[in-house]
């Protein structure tokens, strides 16, 4: 075939790529933002980047490649000896069934859809593009690959047909009603969200708000020991999540843990923004959030000092805080955990994808006054699409399964929205100029900020395959904040974290050496089995003071009882 004939067969293919992802995905994926036209710019983008020239020989190979494994199939199916078939990825689930195996028409399928899809890869992998476009370019054509498999299509589906068959087709009017209910509802269903009450079967660890601003709610957990650890817990969660994600059920609650641990534990319940809150800052966050909690709780707790733990952008928030009190010369922090926290921006993993153009895909923030909820949600869907779009898509719609009930896919379908003026101060400082580890770069509440000023002992939790905070890079808080200890815990962003005590899997590793790089401090880690919620918890008792009797109830006369835990902000969900 000449260059004119393949480039012609290579556009007409991609054209048809694009106009089928582009219904897919705005059918099940949701559409990402407001524009009309917002997902029609990223394909013909992708589709421009895919025709940059690479070198002859990466063509060749690529193709070669290709053919190579075409033939072998072919050679399997006759019988003849070959090497290993393409097989699909570690982890991909799409394939299990053994009808895509043992039927020759739905293995052909499945072969060659493994095959193209290797191919594409690589060529993608090849463009040869800047390092921005380059990885925009692969996680896009990710996208494409995983929207175009067999298993979301109903007619190449064996798994769906046989169901179909032996459920009379019921199966599929099920799907088909699945279907409605989500378009009314915008949004797919991952969990079965009827199953879920907060306050009386999700978090339910007893306590009350004791103090609320425009910001947040502030809730005081009832002790479950009859002494506790002087100095108190104060858990900053979160702020683009609800922070029950911490208190899911009694037996994965990490705030029960805490308590349970003889501590008096408190926590931050952040406002589920509205556009009128716009105005709300970064610094109200640290100033009006972190450090206004951390006067109540020592009001309360009548304890000069406080133990933090923190999540996500809860962390870089904290870490905020900690460097405004570090220029305050205050040593109210006693020490502070961050779980999967980004200090250091430099590569923020997948999600860099969407931060040349965040309006694209986030929607235009300034406009709307708030960073929408379900806006960031679907960027995060996308993230692992096989396995919270598509695979919902597969047995909601094709199957006609109505979703089980599950705690963590309730809270991930209950996002929040950010304040406009936050989230540029965010996007803007941390992800796109990686002000936050310059020394004296960033002045926040009045006071120039320099994470090298953090005295606080410091527990670094992240894990292994996280793909929103990579562990590769929150482990440069190690060479930036004096004081750290690193533990790098299995599986991912959330699974990763909440991995109770009570069923104590995966592991974790502990003790490598640092200041010689990831890697090496992997390979002189300790790996232990288990969960870190057990070497975290001698960490900060070994911080938390001595043992004073238990309160006798929650709040004081100057910060009264509000209304019970979880309380009222965290009840407001987006529609």
């Amino acid at each position: 075939m000449d260059n004119n004939n393949l480039d012609k067969v290579t556009q007409n293919f991609l054209t048809a790529m694009t106009t089928e992802t582009q219904k897919l995905m705005e059918m099940f994926g949701g559409k990402v933002s407001s524009g009309d036209d917002d997902w029609g710019k990223l394909n013909e983008t992708w589709a421009q980047m895919f025709k940059l020239p690479q070198t002859p020989d990466e063509v060749m190979k690529t193709i070669s490649d290709y053919q190579k494994n075409q033939l072998e199939f072919w050679s399997g199916l006759m019988g003849i000896s070959t090497e290993e078939d393409t097989k699909p990825a570690r982890g991909d689930r799409r394939f299990q069934s053994e009808e895509w195996s043992k039927n020759p028409v739905f293995n052909y399928i499945k072969e060659s859809y493994l095959m193209t899809s290797q191919m594409i890869q690589k060529t993608a992998q090849n463009a040869n593009l800047d390092p921005q476009k380059q990885k925009k370019l692969e996680f896009y054509t990710q996208q494409y690959i995983d929207a175009l498999s067999p298993s979301n299509f109903f007619a190449t589906n064996p798994e769906a047909i046989q169901n179909a068959i032996d459920t009379k087709g019921q199966s599929l009017m099920d799907g088909m009603q699945n279907l409605k209910k989500d378009m009314d509802k915008g949004r797919i269903s991952m969990t079965d969200e009827t199953a879920f009450t907060l306050g009386e079967n999700i978090a339910t660890t007893e306590g009350s708000v004791i103090f609320q601003n425009e910001l947040m709610q502030l809730i005081q957990y009832s002790p479950a020991t009859d002494t506790v650890a002087e100095r108190p817990i104060l858990i900053i969660p979160p702020c683009i999540n609800k922070f029950y994600i911490l208190d899911l059920q009694p037996h994965n609650s990490f705030v029960k843990y805490a308590v349970d641990q003889g501590n008096t534990v408190f926590l931050i319940s952040w406002v589920n923004a509205t556009p009128e809150q716009r105005h709300l800052s970064w610094d109200n966050y640290v100033e009006s959030g972190v450090l206004k909690a951390l006067e109540v709780v020592k009001a309360v707790s009548s304890s000069k000092r406080v133990n933090c733990v923190s999540w996500c952008v809860g962390g870089t928030i904290t870490a905020s805080a900690l460097a405004v009190l570090a220029a305050r010369k205050d040593n109210t922090v006693s020490s502070a955990t961050f779980l999967t926290t980004l200090t250091d921006f430099e590569d923020p993993g997948e999600i860099e994808v969407f931060l040349d153009d965040p309006d694209t895909v986030l929607g235009d923030v300034e406009a709307a006054g708030v960073l929408d909820g379900k806006n960031l949600a679907t960027v995060f869907n996308m993230l692992r699409s096989n396995d919270l779009i598509w695979s919902n898509v597969v047995n909601s719609y094709l199957k006609g399964k109505s979703p089980a009930p599950f705690d963590i896919l309730y809270w991930n379908s209950d996002p929040t929205s950010l304040p406009a003026d936050m989230y540029t101060y965010y996007l803007t400082n941390m992800y796109q100029q990686n002000n936050l580890i310059k020394p004296d770069c960033l002045t926040i509440c009045g006071e120039k900020i320099n994470l090298g000023k953090i005295t606080a002992p410091c527990y670094f939790l992240s894990t292994i395959d996280d793909h929103i905070a990579p562990w590769k890079s929150t482990f440069a808080a190690t060479e930036i904040i004096p004081n750290v200890e690193f533990v790098l815990g299995g599986s991912g962003h959330v699974a990763g974290v909440i991995n109770p005590a009570s069923k104590n899997r995966r592991n974790h590793w502990i003790k490598g050496e640092t200041g010689k790089g990831t890697d090496h401090w992997l390979e002189t880690a300790k790996n232990v089995q288990g969960t870190w919620w057990n070497h975290w918890a001698p960490w900060v008792k070994k911080r938390a003071g001595k043992q004073v009797a238990a309160p006798k109830a929650v709040g004081n006369k100057d910060y009264p009882i509000l209304e019970p835990a979880p309380g009222s902000f965290v009840k407001t969900r987006i529609n």
